[in-house]
């Protein structure tokens, strides 16, 4: 995402196809296809499946913009940070915790949002007028990446543990992005009909490129999630940590990207959140 402007890749026209390549890449993955015959495509997890597609691209277009016109390090950091948001609702709403808070684990929650913040600051803005308003909207970037990414690893952990089996999370998967595709290309087409845009064959390659890491990210995440027994306070934390290092590394070797001070303290301060979210998980206490 963050090399799309360098080869004039439409960001919005990539996400779209990062999803044929997504749905291409679940059916190579499953083994016995007929498994698609027996599913109800009318029932509430199918359609609610379907649903999210909405919501994937959606998040997707704000990842890509919050790497783009701020850092691909504040993108990962408001991206993994949002581990927050399924842990507040598993622990308020859905009470499926396996486990009782402590304070460190709520200190960590509140350690989580503070290096949200930190993680998002960048260099003084000029005080002209123009330069201020554009400049603070583009910081509620890594906030909505944030509120997305979390809304979305929600209602995945809700939907793949009512309504699917811990060996049905391609058809799962696959479902969704076929929600995804319906709700992108809609958009798609309407905007190449009412706008003077055209479709280029760097956007669709592009997009295809994008599509399988995507997929897998996602699928091994679901395998993680139902090998450890649905554990999220135990995966998440470990995933998370290790995406925020390997991005802020790659944003660097690739990019050049350098971090201020501030930046440092917010990606430290991060590793600190999700190790006090889950320090039971990860064994630092003694039984």
């Amino acid at each position: 995402m963050r090399a799309y402007p360098s080869f004039k890749v439409n960001s919005f026209h990539a996400i779209v196809f990062n999803y044929f390549a997504c749905v291409a890449t679940g059916l190579l993955l499953t083994p016995d296809l007929q498994v698609f015959s027996q599913i109800d495509y009318f029932s509430s997890g199918s359609l609610l499946s379907l649903a999210l597609g909405i919501l994937f691209i959606t998040v997707f277009l704000v990842i890509g913009l919050t790497a783009q016109k701020v850092s691909v390090t504040a993108s990962s950091l408001a991206a993994n940070m949002s581990l927050v948001i399924p842990v507040v609702f598993g622990l308020f709403i859905f009470k499926n915790s396996n486990k009782e808070f402590s304070p460190l684990n709520y200190m960590g929650i509140l350690f989580a949002l503070v290096a949200l913040g930190l993680g998002g600051i960048k260099k003084k803005i000029p005080n002209h007028t123009n330069t201020v308003s554009i400049s603070t909207g583009v910081m509620l970037l890594p906030l909505l990446t944030f509120l997305g990414a979390g809304t979305n690893n929600t209602l995945i952990n809700y939907l793949t543990s009512t309504y699917y089996g811990p060996d049905q999370s391609t058809i799962f998967m696959i479902i969704a992005c076929s929600g995804a595709i319906i709700f992108g290309s809609t958009l798609l087409l309407g905007q190449l009909l009412v706008q003077d845009i055209t479709l280029s064959w760097r956007s669709m390659i592009g997009g295809l490129i994008l599509g399988i890491p995507n997929f897998l990210s996602l699928y091994f995440l679901l395998k993680a999630l139902a090998a450890f027994g649905n554990s999220a306070a135990f995966v998440f934390p470990i995933y998370n940590i290790l995406t925020m290092l390997l991005s802020s590394l790659a944003a660097w070797i690739l990019y050049k990207e350098r971090l201020n001070l501030i930046n440092k303290l917010g990606l430290l301060l991060a590793i600190l959140a999700v190790i006090l979210i889950s320090y039971q998980e990860l064994g630092l206490v003694s039984k």
